[in-house]
């Protein structure tokens, strides 16, 4: 029987050395392992041996058999890495060839705008404000002095949802609710936001734009800290070189208030035809709070003072970007935003 178990195990082992497969693997575990197996046979016959010659043959058969199953695994792992070395050979990636290319989106002119005011205001000591796009009518114009029948007020002028409810036409209702909750304390933010007019689109004009208003309210707050922000402001949008201009003008929520010109930045002042031959281009408007805001609002207009400022979006983009037509923003024309990657 020793010699019929040597046997079994050389035959195993050829047998294995030239397997393929895990199948084939599997076929020759069953036949040489399995109840019917040839070693399976030899069991059966060992009743007749004396007990010596079992402890032996058993003993034997079961080195057999394990060797038999190490030989197996060993096939195995083998044709388990061939088949992962098929695979990364058939996957294999020429490092030299060209990579997948991408289209990266980018910022919107309009978005790249207003992030540069925020880093330039945030820098300053300000922080942003933001507040409902839907809007109650004592917040968009009776706390900032427009009184009933102001035309701002008119049906053809405002998007009215209710009586007392509507579209705000400017981000200044933001100014009047943070100064309500601040209950008299300094105020220093800005209030980006879109805004709503009902205004027929045109080059110039739409029904929806961006504009981001300014607001400092404090103790001995003079003409002087309002001039010198926006001169900052100017600076920084159109260059080291600009001076600015104060015009006088009317809004009822500042006294005085003024329009702001910035040198022309495209003729150095000379006069060309984007300044219209003045040298001059009017960039937004601002004033020193009006002393019934700040009373409506929580603050005593004679121990506190403020100035604020609103910024045209659109109308600094379209400066800064050299573009011609407003509506050029909201058409989603990927050929025209294409152009503006990296302006920021």
């Amino acid at each position: 029987m020793k010699e019929l178990l040597l046997g079994i195990l050389n035959e195993a082992i050829d047998v294995c050395k030239k397997a393929k497969s895990n199948l084939e693997l599997n076929e020759l575990k069953a036949y040489y392992l399995g109840k019917k197996s040839p070693l399976g046979d030899i069991m059966k016959k060992m009743a007749s041996l004396s007990i010596e010659e079992k402890k032996e043959v058993g003993a034997l058969a079961n080195q057999v058999k394990a060797k038999i199953e190490e030989a197996i695994n060993q096939v195995r792992a083998a044709i388990e890495e061939r088949e992962i070395e098929r695979k990364l050979e058939s996957e294999k990636i020429d490092i030299t060839l060209p990579g997948k290319t991408f289209n990266l989106g980018t910022t919107h002119p309009l978005t790249q705008t207003v992030e540069m005011l925020q880093e330039l205001f945030l820098g300053m000591g300000y922080t942003i404000a933001e507040g409902p796009e839907v809007e109650l009518d004592v917040f968009n114009f009776e706390l900032l002095n427009v009184p009933k029948g102001h035309p701002a007020r008119d049906m053809q002028d405002s998007f009215y949802i209710s009586d007392n409810l509507l579209l705000r036409t400017q981000t200044s209702p933001v100014q009047a609710r943070t100064m309500l909750a601040m209950n008299g304390k300094p105020i220093k933010i800005v209030c980006p936001g879109k805004v709503f007019r009902r205004d027929d689109d045109d080059a110039t004009h739409s029904h929806q734009f961006m504009q981001c208003e300014g607001l400092v309210v404090d103790k001995n707050i003079s003409m002087s800290d309002l001039k010198g922000t926006l001169l900052l402001i100017a600076k920084k949008m159109f260059g080291e070189e600009r001076k600015i201009r104060f015009r006088p003008s009317y809004f009822p929520f500042t006294e005085p208030s003024v329009e702001v010109d910035v040198s022309c930045f495209k003729c150095g002042g000379k006069g060309c035809s984007l300044c219209k031959g003045n040298g001059w281009i009017e960039v937004l408007g601002a004033g020193m709070v009006h002393p019934n805001v700040l009373r409506d609002c929580g603050y005593e207009p004679e121990v506190y003072r403020g100035f604020a400022f609103g910024i045209g979006i659109e109308r600094l983009t379209m400066l800064r970007l050299g573009i011609d037509d407003i509506r050029q923003f909201y058409i989603n024309d990927k050929r025209f935003l294409e152009q503006f990657k990296g302006e920021k």
